[in-house]
Formats: structure tokens, sequence, C-alpha cells
């Protein structure tokens, strides 16, 4: 008999699971034992490298609060790629920092908060030189910036 193994849409639907779970502050763990698995195993149909059966669909799909298509729903929109929106929602603490994101109000802090996690992403050994780049005013925003005296 050949083994089953997951693919793709394994790890959509995991992403998917995670993404719902993180947005309804549900931990892991927490969903774990209200499914009757181990928190390992969680982590293993989150990040795809298990499959997860129809009958356990259908219990995280009652627990989060949805219909086992929702589950399914992003991977008709897009591939399970590691740029998909999905994906990269389902990574921790990323609904955090765009929630937060998302209260602030000024675009022109929206872009340097923007410009600060790139540079923070794409860190090399001369990258000290671009986050310096922070610290610093540029002469146009400085006339627009009220006074602090």
């Amino acid at each position: 008999m050949a083994t089953r193994k997951s693919g793709p849409l394994d790890a959509m639907v995991g992403a998917r699971i995670s993404m719902l779970r993180i947005n309804r502050g549900m931990s892991q763990a927490m969903l774990a034992e209200r499914i009757g698995v181990t928190f390992q195993q969680m982590q293993k149909y989150e990040r795809g490298a298990n499959r997860v059966g129809a009958n356990r669909l259908s219990q995280v799909a009652s627990v989060l609060g949805v219909s086992v298509s929702e589950l399914f729903e992003s991977s008709r929109a897009e591939s399970p790629g590691l740029n998909s929106s999905v994906r990269l929602l389902a990574e921790p603490g990323v609904l955090r920092v765009l929630k937060a994101y998302a209260r602030t109000t000024s675009p022109r802090v929206r872009l340097r908060i923007a410009k600060l996690v790139e540079s923070i992403a794409s860190r090399t050994p001369g990258a000290k030189a671009k986050v310096a780049l922070f610290n610093t005013v540029d002469p146009g925003e400085r006339r627009k910036s009220p006074s602090r005296g």
C-alpha cells in the first residue's frame, strides 16, 4: 500500500487553519485539545507536514466556527506558494503587527514602519548603514514637522 504524503493543498489548508485560529485568539494547544490531538500534531497540520482527515477537518471547522469549505477558500484563489497572503498571515506575529499598523493613521508613520520592517528583513552585514538612515530626518520632512522648541 502506498503511503500518502502531504502536498501543497495540505499546506494551504494548514495555513488557513492557522490564520483562522490566530484571528480568534486561540493557541495551538487550545485548538489541539478541543479536537482531541496533541499540540505537536496540531503544529504538523498547520505546517502542512501531516494531512488533515475529513473527520478532523470537520472538528476543526466546528471549533473555529467556519464551514469546512472555508478551510479551502484561498486555495482556489491563490497558488499555495510561500508568497500567498494566507501563508504569510499564518506566520507567527503577523496579525499582531498588521493590527497595530492598521491603528496607525499617519501615512508618514506607516511608510517608516514599512521601511523599518523591510530593512530588518533584509539584514546583511552592511545593513547597519541602512538602519542608520532611519535615525536621520529627511531635510524636506524636517520642514513639515512641528517644531519642538
